[in-house]
């Protein structure tokens, strides 16, 4: 691509050399620049980019994309064959050159946007199997797995950087697709990874404390989830939550067509449950009833999410209730695993105080639900294994040790992924939550496959194990070492 092209995509301050060059590649990690490509100099958290830029240009790097006026060539040493070009915002830049780079992939897809704190990927992964299965060619790009099509690709961001995300999109349109789904972090917002994306729809699900450790204040990370409604065309449609007090904070300003959902009180889209188990749910949907095999009132909130979304991109209502009644859990979502000794698992990946206390308040609902049924009324126990991951918001862990240890019968805190930290003291940041008395009752275990092991040969007929904060997660990463580990093959080993 000629360079004037791929640049009029951007407002640059200022360019110094010719424009009238062929660019090969376009990358913002010096490691991969190689001659005739583009240089984006992004200034990281750990690292600046433009302290790269003297090598790339050694490399032979056709073109250079700055922010720092430091960085500029001086009169008297010249620019060499290499063009500059001053912008604002590189992050920005980035993500308006990859959409051009990449012929502006999400403009050729219908594409709709999930953010929130929780139910992001359950959304996001059920809208694109239900579209799917109304007959029509998606892609997905969510915390556990990208897809194009029926074509598995690994994830290893919520939402990956703009080259690899334009990239993904781009291949998704070669594949015939015409919808695409896909988990909007806060991280990418801030860091403008979706600057130039075309979204038609975009959801919120709700907002409780997570990344302060990088947004510094709740206002701060509300006010970026916001950017993604604030950025909407008025063509396009934003589907909100009443039930959360920021959900109308999120649409205000909105230039789409806003539509509501709510468990509680008036709204567009509504429900309720009428029965519930830990196989499914009976809902009232809008007046209508349907069965889905999901738990929890959490997911009430999701399902009706996805309903309010569907209805919004045109489907029939009928055919959407019919598909949500078929769409099973996603992977280390409040995923059940019966053991052969009479007691039930259930592997979530909750990681947040709000999570945990959702998925706590289910298993508890449900287990009076199955008690007030039965003649001879049993006392059943729930069992929960817990711990937080390291290098991150240090203040949730002594919240979601105190969520957790005051919603089960025995709570056994342990190690997620430490990460650079040392395990014990996440762990004595998780105590520090607790009474003396409580801890007195409290199990710490560091080894994750130890406490898993511990809480399955306590557990009783009757009880319930929740093994909580990895969910679809199959590693652990310990001292910067990824070792494989999966929260599910350990419970199994254990439940016959």
């Amino acid at each position: 691509m000629i360079l004037s092209e791929l640049i009029s995509a951007i407002e640059p301050v200022e360019v110094i050399g010719s424009k009238d060059k062929e660019i090969k590649g376009l990358h913002f990690d010096s490691r991969k620049i190689g001659e005739g490509d583009l240089f984006v100099a992004q200034v990281g958290t750990a690292v600046d980019g433009h302290t790269f830029i003297d090598g790339c240009v050694t490399k032979g790097a056709a073109a250079v994309v700055l922010s720092d006026r430091a960085y500029l060539p001086s009169p008297e040493r010249g620019c060499g064959s290499t063009t500059f070009i001053l912008v604002e915002n590189t992050d920005k830049a980035l993500g308006l050159l990859a959409s051009r780079w990449f012929g502006e992939p999400s403009k050729s897809l219908t594409l709709v946007g999930v953010t929130g704190t929780n139910g992001k990927t359950t959304i996001a992964t059920l809208l694109y199997k239900l579209v799917r299965a109304l007959g029509y060619k998606a892609g997905l790009l969510s915390t556990v797995v990208n897809y194009i099509e029926d074509e598995a690709v690994p994830a290893t961001h919520t939402t990956p950087d703009a080259i690899e995300l334009n990239g993904l999109l781009r291949r998704m349109v070669d594949a015939g697709c015409t919808y695409a789904f896909m988990e909007v972090s806060s991280h990418a917002i801030a860091q403008e990874r979706i600057a130039g994306l075309d979204f038609d729809g975009a959801l919120f699900t709700n907002l409780t404390r997570d990344h302060i450790d990088y947004h510094k204040t709740f206002d701060n990370y509300r006010d970026t989830k916001k950017r993604l409604f604030d950025g909407l065309k008025k063509t396009a449609f934003a589907v909100t939550n009443l039930d959360d007090r920021n959900g109308l904070v999120m649409t205000q300003n909105c230039k789409a067509e806003v539509r509501t959902y709510s468990t509680r009180s008036l709204a567009d889209y509504k429900a309720q449950i009428l029965e519930e188990g830990f196989d499914g749910m009976m809902l009232q949907v809008n007046g209508k009833e349907v069965f889905v095999p999901l738990v929890g009132r959490f997911n009430v909130s999701n399902l009706l999410c996805i309903y309010g979304a569907a209805l919004c991109l045109g489907f029939d209502e009928l055919e959407v209730l019919r598909v949500l009644s078929t769409l099973k859990p996603v992977n280390g979502r409040f995923e059940t695993i019966h053991s052969s000794k009479g007691w039930t698992a259930i592997v979530d990946y909750a990681h947040t105080p709000d999570a945990v206390d959702n998925v706590i308040q289910t298993i508890r609902e449900i287990l009076g639900n199955v008690q007030s049924t039965k003649d001879n009324v049993q006392k059943t126990r729930l069992i929960t294994v817990i711990g937080c991951g390291g290098n991150r918001d240090k203040g949730k862990r002594p919240m979601m040790a105190q969520i957790a240890k005051r919603g089960s019968e025995q709570l056994i805190l342990t190690s997620d992924n430490p990460r650079d930290e040392e395990p014990a003291a996440i762990l004595k940041d998780m105590t520090d939550g607790l009474t003396e008395e409580e801890l007195r009752s409290t199990l710490v275990i560091e080894d994750r496959a130890s406490a898993i092991q511990t809480a399955c040969m306590l557990a009783q007929k009757g009880d319930v194990i929740l093994v909580a904060g990895k969910g679809h997660e199959d590693y652990q990463i310990i001292k910067g070492v990824r070792y494989h580990f999966d929260d599910h093959e350990v419970v199994r080993k254990y439940a016959n």
